[in-house]
């Protein structure tokens, strides 16, 4: 999988330029018109992460491949993608046109939790097909957010926030486009980018408050709305291991840097790396390193 892309990247990428505010604002946000991403010198998607949100509003045929789904767009479709999913699209007709927004997470801050939303949820749905007239209320809304980020007025970022919840719940109130399996090659692949994805992003420890809370192979399984032994094919066949076994790998792993880098009791760590009690911890540990974690700790 490609690195994580982040808003700089995007704008060099695909503007050759970075704004002049990106650095000094608390949140970003910005819309374009797809049309102009497009045609025969347009770059490929890649599959990868991006670190900021964005919605999309897709008129032409199009696929669009999540993790062992495939969406294929007919004609109109309202896509949202958010930090924690990695995907791509195909191009499947020269014509496109549209439009989309990009924005991170902080420009949302004290403006509700934006996770919280289906959209945007790993497990939720991400992708709508659209029909004539409601594609010509969305792009209306993409149209507003156009003439309002152009103007002078003071709390134009505020009426952005509007409008962005005004297409999520436009959305929401739709059905989802249907969802097929990927029957090629390359689905436990992306499964297991998926799956490595979701559980990367519950590292570092940093504090002794956070928590890593998805531990089993059932809990990413949920998360990735599979069922858990197409998740352990899926790890076998890509990685020899199990999902249990890749789990554990990491917890151990983040343990050690803990029991080393850090001044934090075994109890604190124990509780960090979501074992409910000290002992399990201490279990969990000895069974794999043959040593305790005071003892690892001191060698």
């Amino acid at each position: 999988m490609e690195k994580t892309e982040t808003i700089e990247d995007f704008y060099r990428s695909k503007l050759n330029f970075m704004p002049d505010n990106l650095k000094k604002e608390i949140g970003h946000f910005n819309v374009f018109v797809l049309d102009d991403f497009m045609g025969c010198s347009a770059k490929p998607i890649p599959y990868s992460r991006k670190d900021y949100f964005k919605i999309s509003l897709i008129i032409g045929k199009n696929r669009v491949h999540y993790a062992d789904k495939i969406v294929e767009i007919e004609e109109h479709a309202l896509f949202f993608a958010n930090p924690q999913i990695p995907y791509n699209w195909e191009q499947l007709e020269e014509h496109q046109t549209g439009f989309f927004c990009v924005f991170t997470e902080a420009f949302f801050h004290q403006f509700g939790n934006l996770k919280e939303y289906p959209v945007f949820k790993p497990n939720g749905s991400f992708i709508y097909s659209i029909d004539t007239e409601q594609t010509e209320k969305i792009k209306l809304i993409y149209r507003q957010m156009i003439e309002e980020i152009n103007s002078d007025y003071a709390y134009k970022y505020d009426v952005l926030r509007n409008l962005v919840f005004e297409l999520i719940h436009s959305a929401m109130k739709m059905q989802p486009a249907n969802l097929s399996v990927n029957q090629h090659s390359n689905a436990s692949n992306r499964i297991s980018s998926l799956f490595l994805e979701l559980l990367e992003r519950q590292f570092p420890i940093e504090n002794s408050r956070q928590r890593f809370t998805l531990r089993s192979a059932a809990d990413f399984a949920n998360q990735l709305t599979i069922h858990v032994n197409h998740l352990n094919r899926a790890l076998k066949e890509t990685t020899q291991k199990t999902t249990s076994e890749v789990i554990a790998e990491r917890l151990l792993q983040e343990a050690k840097i803990l029991l080393k880098h850090t001044d934090w009791n075994i109890a604190e760590i124990a509780y960090s790396l979501g074992f409910e009690e000290p002992t399990h911890f201490n279990n969990f540990f000895k069974k794999n390193i043959q040593l305790t974690p005071r003892q690892f700790r001191t060698v």
